[in-house]
Order: structure tokens, then C-alpha cells, then sequence
């Protein structure tokens, strides 16, 4: 997991106790499990935009449970990220 991710994604989401830690740090465990695994991308810790594209991702999910349809945004982002190959 990136450094960076869950104090960020805690910033966005307006959070400051750590009592949602597990479940945040799950959300941003799996998405990276999932663009590794399953995009077969390789992300660079030292990349904002890596980073941020991470930490949106998780706040979209957080705050979207039920709805299984990502905004257009993250798809370009992801589909950028596809292309380049990650790195």
C-alpha cells in the first residue's frame, strides 16, 4: 500500500478518528490488489497521479457501495493509466 493513501483518502472523506482505518485501508488494499491482478498495472509510489487516481478511487467506493457503475472520470483515468501501462 502507498504511504500516502490512507491519510489522504481520510482528508477527502473528512475523517479524523481512526476508527474506519480497517475498512478505508481494505478499500485501497483491494484496489490495488485489483489494478495489479487484474489490470495488470504496475503503479509507482512516487507518481501523483498514481497516487491521487488510488485515493479517488477509494472515495468512490466508499461513498458508492451499491452502485456498481464508475463515473466517466475514473474510467478515462483508468483507461490512461491501461494504456501507459502503469508506469
Amino acid at each position: 500500500m502507498f504511504t500516502e493513501d490512507l491519510p489522504l483518502l481520510k482528508a477527502k472523506l473528512g475523517i479524523s478518528t481512526t476508527v474506519r482505518d480497517p475498512y478505508l485501508t481494505a478499500i485501497i488494499q483491494g484496489i490495488e490488489d485489483e489494478l495489479l491482478n487484474v489490470q495488470g498495472l504496475t503503479l509507482d509510489a512516487l507518481d501523483s497521479s498514481h497516487l491521487m487516481f488510488i485515493v479517488d478511487y477509494a472515495e468512490y467506493r466508499y461513498n458508492n457501495r451499491g452502485n456498481p457503475m464508475m463515473p466517466r472520470h475514473l474510467q478515462w483515468r483508468l483507461h490512461n493509466l491501461m494504456i501507459s501501462g502503469g508506469v
